[in-house]
């Protein structure tokens, strides 16, 4: 089977500007390793629906920000904007009866714990940890996640010591993209070193890398990649650059064909672990072809895939699941597999298709 030829019936991608040399290698990547079963996440922290799979209606994954919209750093790419659909937990109590509350009302799986850095990207979670020990000892059943910033061993153990399940972190390669995107004096040796941390823990360690981080550009993404595979990391999550979070005229939108190798790269460099499509990416025809090209490029699961990535995985042979939490953490809940039309009705986390 060519794969240009079992894209051209995908409505989704008529239009579509697609590589197709890029799309061989894809194919001769998968020659060499069988594609696995891929993972599309729809976590409950927005709303999402598409023609091929739906979202949930049920808060069962959230996320909380510890500093609600505020960051200190106010990153070129992301201008604090990444934490405002977050649900704000500026203190202790409020995180501890905002869970307990979901627990009651909207069957909570899990959350994610996350907030805006200080001015040495750093974020302070000493005092809610013992929160988050007792919720986990109240309810075993929570998947919990976090997001570490950069972090020391003694720290990363403290997290682990509460319950967190798993810790995430951006993975910068380029020492100008931490000064001028970040605004940030620490070095790419700070976040392998926070890297290595963390996973010195029993935690899941998986660590971001954003295409793209440089303004649009490709720069530094290569040594992250040499990074992450450096340590016992459980799996990695790309993203890719939003211009629209930065101020006008400051950011390009990374070519899809770009993004397309360096996911390749990924597969390459990490074959033995999970690489995943995160969250954020541009969205339009450019997210359909992003996504397209994750199918094909052997990632192990995409959040929030956009129209036709389904189709892909079929047309690839390629079987499915769906989960309603963040892409980062495994919680349970099945979609049917490629080809079992006759079980379109799901019931993930308790929400009835």
């Amino acid at each position: 089977m060519d794969w240009n030829g079992a894209l051209a019936g995908i409505e989704a991608l008529e239009d579509a500007e697609l590589d197709h040399r890029l799309i061989g290698e894809f194919q001769h990547q998968a020659s060499l390793a069988p594609l696995r079963e891929m993972r599309f996440s729809t976590p409950t922290f927005k709303e999402y629906s598409s023609g091929e799979i739906s979202g949930c209606s049920k808060n069962s994954f959230p996320a909380f920000s510890v500093t609600a919209a505020a960051c200190a750093l106010d990153c070129d790419h992301c201008q604090a904007k990444i934490l405002e659909p977050m649900i704000p937990a500026t203190t202790p109590e409020m995180l501890d009866a905002k869970v307990r509350d979901l627990v009651l009302l909207q069957d909570l799986q899990g959350f994610l714990l996350s907030g805006g850095s200080n001015r040495r990207n750093e974020i302070k979670y000493e005092r809610y940890l013992p929160v988050v020990e007792k919720l986990k000892h109240d309810f075993p059943y929570l998947k919990i996640a976090i997001h570490s910033a950069l972090t020391d061993e003694r720290r990363a153990r403290q997290m682990a010591d509460a319950g967190v399940d798993t810790a995430m972190m951006d993975v910068i390669g380029a020492q100008e993209t931490i000064r001028d995107v970040y605004h940030l004096d620490r070095s790419v040796d700070d976040f392998e070193a926070t890297l290595a941390a963390l996973c010195a823990t029993d935690m899941e360690i998986v660590p971001h890398i954003v295409i793209g981080l440089h303004y649009g550009r490709i720069l530094g993404e290569a040594r992250a990649l040499d990074i992450v595979a450096r340590h016992a990391i459980h799996s990695l999550v790309l993203v890719v650059v939003m211009p629209f979070y930065g101020r006008d005229g400051m950011f390009v939108t990374p070519a899809t064909r770009d993004v397309g190798r360096i996911f390749l790269e990924a597969r390459r460099k990490i074959p033995d672990r999970q690489v995943l499509l995160g969250c954020a990416r541009p969205p339009g025809m450019h997210k359909r072809v992003t996504d397209a090209y994750a199918v094909m490029a052997g990632l192990d699961g995409i959040a929030f895939p956009a129209e036709g990535a389904v189709a892909v995985a079929r047309a690839l042979g390629r079987p499915f699941s769906q989960q309603h939490a963040c892409c980062s953490i495994k919680v349970g809940g099945q979609m049917p597999r490629a080809g079992a039309r006759s079980q379109e009705r799901q019931l993930v986390h308790g929400c009835a298709r």
